[in-house]
């Protein structure tokens, strides 16, 4: 993603003039790893934090609401509040800090503790997808730097695979505390491996551009549509997501293997379909930004008539898991061609959008599925999808708008 900070220091002279540092990008794609295996490992593990808390698998799943808000406010503030640290000092104190979410997690005594774990591991998902990206195209040249950031993501796209199936099994042999207190060890290697690797990255001289100029961009209109769309689908997909598995254990009745086997059909789907999502952006990139949760919807409807006959659900939810992972890496192109001038400011922007409504969906799963059933959570999925279709649909015309107003003025600035 990017730090809001450095917006026009993408690549900076200093990574211009250093040999590449490899090292340094593969210790924070380990860490970005563990990151992004912390923040949902709570999708396959509800159930059994809810019944070791005390309290219902709805409030449980607000573990990941909480997370998504503290990220939100992290992202819009750590470049402001960071200043002028050392960007090296700044990621180690921030994977230093997911250990130690791991540990109160695991350790947690009550359900305070454990909302309290949650909201530190979403202060490093903010902080550090703010600004790692921008730090790591200081690691190596710039005829580099693209393979860089394909290996940083590559740790993104391989906890999103392994996360759900691993937590559900490491729930089932070593218990759902057990399952965060793996991650620690995963922290300390990448604190350490940072720490030999990375070197020192003084703070862009200029003065960071702050939170005025992210929200500027709202000024936009293709900004505001195409952010909408992005809030609307992370919103229909975690109203949903969160909750997979108490819909898989009371409605589909799966027992611990078949839990897993789904949730890796679920991942497996999801690295093929990040394969297959760029021949089908260079095909149409918005017709495909809308197909996508078009389709979304219609899975979450089949799923509320199908979803006690288990072949159904392997099919439906594999279907889901191709589409859903594959989905970010199109809205991130989109913002690359929409704001090529201000792609960090945009990013910036970006995670804080994805992160609060990654919380909400979460927090309206809950409500629904605790108080009035998992049909009522797979509808609201549903409608919130379409809407992201209508909305990505409305950004491409809003896109083509502009398009031909420019080629308008070109046309009258020649004559």
């Amino acid at each position: 993603m990017s730090d809001v900070a450095e917006s026009g220091h993408a690549v900076t002279g200093e990574a211009r003039h250093q040999p590449a540092q490899w090292s340094g990008v593969f210790a924070m794609t380990l860490c970005v790893f563990a990151l992004v295996a912390s923040e949902f490992l709570p999708v396959s593990l509800l159930t059994p934090i809810a019944g070791d808390l005390g309290v219902s698998e709805g409030l449980a799943g607000y573990g990941i609401a909480i997370s998504g808000a503290f990220a939100v406010l992290a992202s819009l503030s750590i470049a402001r509040l960071a200043g002028n640290m050392d960007r090296k000092l700044l990621l180690l104190l921030l994977t230093g800090l997911m250990g130690v979410s791991g540990l109160i997690v695991g350790l947690a005594p009550n359900y305070q503790a454990y909302l309290l774990g949650r909201a530190l591991i979403g202060v490093v998902v903010g902080g550090f997808w703010s600004m790692s990206a921008a730090v790591a195209m200081r690691l190596v040249p710039a005829a580099s730097v693209a393979r860089a950031l394909a290996v940083f993501n590559g740790g993104n796209a391989l906890a999103t695979v392994v996360a759900a199936p691993l937590g559900s099994y490491l729930g089932g042999t070593v218990g759902w505390r057990g399952a965060f207190l793996c991650l620690v060890p995963v922290s300390l290697l990448a604190l350490a491996w940072q720490w030999i690797s990375l070197p020192t990255m003084k703070a862009a001289p200029r003065p960071a551009a702050g939170g005025g100029h992210v929200f500027s961009l709202l000024k936009q209109p293709l900004v505001v549509s195409g952010m909408l769309a992005v809030g609307a689908f992370f919103m229909g997909q975690f109203v949903l997501f969160t909750y997979v598995r108490p819909f898989l254990e009371t409605v589909t009745r799966v027992d611990f293997s078949t839990l897993s086997m789904v949730l890796l059909v679920i991942g497996i789907a999801g690295l093929l379909g990040t394969m297959l999502i760029g021949t089908l952006l260079q095909w149409s990139m918005y017709r495909t930004l809308a197909l996508i949760p078009l389709l979304m919807a219609v899975i979450a409807l089949a799923l509320t008539v199908a979803g006690g006959w288990l072949p159904a659900v392997f099919v439906l939810l594999g279907l889901w898991g191709l589409m859903a992972t594959a989905a970010p890496t199109g809205w991130w192109s989109w913002l690359a061609k929409a704001l090529p001038r201000d792609a960090e400011a945009g990013g910036g922007l970006m995670v804080a959008t994805v992160q609060l409504c990654i919380a909400l969906g979460s927090v309206i799963g809950g409500m629904l599925f605790d108080g009035i059933g998992y049909r009522a959570t797979l509808i609201a999925s549903a409608a919130l999808l379409l809407l992201a279709s209508l909305l990505a649909w409305r950004t491409m015309r809003t896109q083509a708008s502009i398009s031909e107003i420019s080629i308008r003025f070109k046309s009258g600035s020649r004559t």
